[in-house]
């Protein structure tokens, strides 16, 4: 899994060579990975300044009730934001955390004013802006034993 992590567009035959398995075995280990809906997708990761999305904010939403149908309405809100790259229900002081990409501050403002507070419900919004990432990682941490 290590190795498909770093490089998800390798060969049945390069990933066969790198674990040590003869391809046909690696073949159904691959197959049986995607079946049990351990791999999910395959994708491409994009530079974000390369495609003009320069501005990384980190908002904190607070809503104003945090009943199942606010909740399910604020999350099937944000989902269908395309500036909205991740949204976590979280404890604290803030409901949800936001991680938002967009062209400039600008963008964001009116990402912020014309979309975001708009949602019914929404009561409290603290954003952060990144200056650089320090640490981003992909991969997650499986150990093999």
């Amino acid at each position: 899994m290590e190795q498909l992590q770093s490089n998800g567009r390798m060969t049945n035959q390069e990933l066969s060579d790198k674990v040590g398995l003869s391809p046909s075995p690696c073949l159904r280990r691959l197959k049986q990975l995607e079946s049990d809906g351990v791999i999910t997708r395959y994708v491409a990761l994009v530079d974000p300044e390369h495609v003009g999305l320069a501005v990384t904010a980190f908002v904190r939403v607070r809503l104003d009730r945090q009943d199942d149908r606010h909740l399910a309405a604020f999350e099937e809100t944000v989902a269908g934001f395309s500036e909205v790259m991740e949204c976590y229900l979280m404890t604290g002081d803030a409901d949800y955390q936001l991680r938002v990409l967009v062209e400039s501050l600008n963008a964001f403002e009116d990402f912020l004013r014309h979309r975001l507070t708009r949602i019914a419900g929404v009561a409290q919004v603290t954003t952060s802006f990144a200056l650089r990432p320090v640490v981003y990682k992909t991969a997650l941490p499986i150990t093999t034993d």
